[in-house]
């Protein structure tokens, strides 16, 4: 169709010079950056949310301005898409429209389209995405527990090809910090505690969404938090202002890289700097976003790491989230004006800034003299390459009708529902498991009408013979609603929860079921319960053909399961494997 291809004829390629693919990138990438002017280049460093909506509309969930006034005002090409469609065309039809949109600016650049993870149960505008259309798979943490490289590079494959089906060329993903504090929030989308899993699950992650060559099939891979979320204060995260210090009391700073050694390995594109400021270290007390010992000393220098690099979300400006008002992540520099903020970001040695939509703001810079266009070039010249590696400028349209039989089909959903399955963790059980089909079941936390196709749903619990309860692990509720997103605080359950497990389990023998988005204390759950079960997002029918042996649980624990709070409090946030006497070890695992 002659609106959803570029035209690449002679008169074109006359006109563009850049569009002749028969050039080495780095010339076309020469032949453009020759013809942009300096607010077309500047348009480039900024890499904002978007929403699928019509394009001349502001988003009014997001509170974010128009497609239009992105692309053809800001003159920006580069955004993370929020939200889904009920069908993969519906996104990819958006995506097209949105990419005439930028064809028909003057120099034509095409957008280039990111996500945070989508294919899981996590639903966290600051972090991850429901599934909606696509497969979904348990979180990244449920891979782990199945510990498979070859599983893990299945998956990444098999979001790929939804990925690209859409138009999501960047995956701001994986997330390979080591969950070295069991408290913190961001540990579910780890690989756990262990650098060696980490490093080795999250270079067969890379290699399947980037596939065996970097081209037009690829997705973009923006491996995260550099170098190394986990060790934070007090287990805190630091998207809020308590959460800002990363401490390294156990002089484990180097273990933090381990993972990101074996990303570069594998061929990781891009690179985001955690919100973080490390205390106590050889290096500055700053974010690690306007970090220059960081990103320029030991990512570009030490590593030799010449990819992209973007900064974690909203470093330079206060934002308004759900309506509450949230200071820019600016850790250690939050005296700076804006302005100045961003010129340390630069001077670091990043490229794009996360979260923002300001290209005025480096105009201004480059006006008076404290950023040369010189240093615009070093930075857009990455980004620019990325463009054309990814295919962009030979046709960034896809097709909205085989995105419908791509997204979410049979065989993707079907790989998913049985690595759900697979990676439950049998983590005690006195032999209630597995219980036969057809008994009296006592449930919550599932739907009635699904527990029904494994047996016959009772109400109350002394008329069962077996009870299944599905937990999530505790946190503290905070004051706003995108702290609540991220679970935080203490991991022991309420006295209300454990004596309500403990009365259940008293009238008939129980299943407890945890959704362990973070390492609950378990002991008063384990001593009440017959069996209890671990999960990183599973259905209550995969947890069910779990339980009565239909399918086999592979889950060994990605982590220590602490055996207190206070062991918690003792530990050191560098230290993996660090709580005094854990209740459970990584590892741990039974057969059923």
């Amino acid at each position: 169709m002659t609106d959803t291809t570029i035209n690449q004829d002679a008169a074109a390629i006359a006109d563009r010079p850049w569009l002749d693919a028969s050039l080495p990138i780095d010339e076309r990438v020469e032949l453009l950056l020759g013809e942009m002017t300096l607010e077309e280049k500047a348009g480039l460093f900024f890499h904002t949310m978007i929403a699928i909506g019509e394009l001349d509309q502001p988003n009014p969930v997001f509170a974010s301005p128009s497609a239009v006034d992105f692309v053809e005002q800001r003159l920006m090409t580069h955004f993370n898409l929020l939200g889904a469609a009920p069908r993969g065309g519906e996104i990819a039809a958006w995506q097209n429209a949105v990419q005439k949109l930028a064809a028909s600016t003057r120099l034509g650049i095409p957008v280039t389209l990111s996500t945070d993870p989508r294919h899981s149960f996590s639903e966290n505008p600051g972090a991850a995405i429901m599934a909606g259309p696509f497969s979904q798979w348990p979180e990244t943490m449920g891979l782990a527990a199945i510990g498979d490289e070859a599983v893990v590079e299945r998956f990444a494959d098999i979001a790929r090809q939804e990925y690209t089906a859409v138009g999501l060329r960047v995956a701001l993903h994986p997330q390979v910090d080591l969950a070295s504090d069991p408290r913190w929030a961001r540990g579910t989308a780890t690989f756990g505690e262990d650098a060696d899993l980490s490093g080795r699950l999250g270079a067969a992650y890379i290699r399947g969404f980037q596939g065996e060559s970097f081209g037009v099939g690829s997705v973009s891979t923006m491996t995260k938090h550099f170098p190394g979320g986990g060790p934070q204060k007090d287990g805190e995260d630091p998207h809020f202002a308590y959460g800002r210090e990363q401490v390294y009391p156990g002089g484990q700073f180097e273990l933090h890289l381990k993972p990101f050694e074996a990303a570069f390995e594998a061929g990781t594109r891009q690179i985001m700097p955690y919100y973080g400021m490390p205390v106590g270290t050889e290096y500055e007390e700053v974010g690690f976003g306007f970090n220059k010992s960081v990103i320029t000393g030991l990512l570009r220098e030490r590593y030799g790491f010449d990819g992209v690099v973007c900064t974690d979300w909203g470093l330079i400006n206060d934002a308004e989230i759900f309506g509450q008002a949230f200071p820019a992540r600016a850790w250690g520099v939050e005296g700076l004006a804006p302005r100045d903020r961003m010129k340390k970001i630069l001077d670091a040695g990043a490229d794009q800034f996360g979260g923002e939509a300001c290209p005025e703001m480096l105009l201004d810079l480059v006006s008076t003299g404290e950023v040369t266009e010189d240093r615009l070039d070093v930075s857009a010249r990455r980004i620019l390459r990325e463009k054309f590696a990814l295919g962009l400028f030979e046709n960034p349209y896809v097709d909205a009708d085989a995105a419908n039989e791509i997204v979410g089909n049979a065989e993707f959903r079907a790989a998913g529902d049985a690595a759900q399955r697979a990676s439950i963790t049998v983590i005690t059980n006195d032999g209630a498991l597995p219980f036969a089909r057809g008994v009296k079941l006592y449930v919550e936390g599932i739907a009635p009408e699904v527990a029904a196709e494994f047996g016959e749903v009772v109400d109350n619990p002394a008329d069962a013979d077996i009870a299944v309860l599905r937990l999530q692990a505790p946190f503290e509720v905070r004051e706003t609603m995108f702290e609540n997103f991220f679970h935080a605080g203490s991991l022991d359950f309420s006295e209300e929860v454990i004596a309500h497990v403990r009365e259940i389990a008293a009238a008939v023998p129980t299943v407890v079921d945890v959704l362990l988005d973070r390492p609950a204390i378990l002991e008063p759950i384990t001593d009440a319960a017959a069996a209890v079960t671990g999960n990183w997002g599973v259905s209550a029918a995969g947890l069910l053909d779990v339980l009565t042996g239909a399918a086999a649980p592979k889950g060994r624990l990605p982590f220590d399961l602490p055996r207190s709070m206070a062991a918690v409090e003792a530990s050191r946030p560098d230290v993996p494997f660090d709580t005094a006497d854990p209740l459970f070890r990584f590892g741990h695992g039974l057969s059923l």
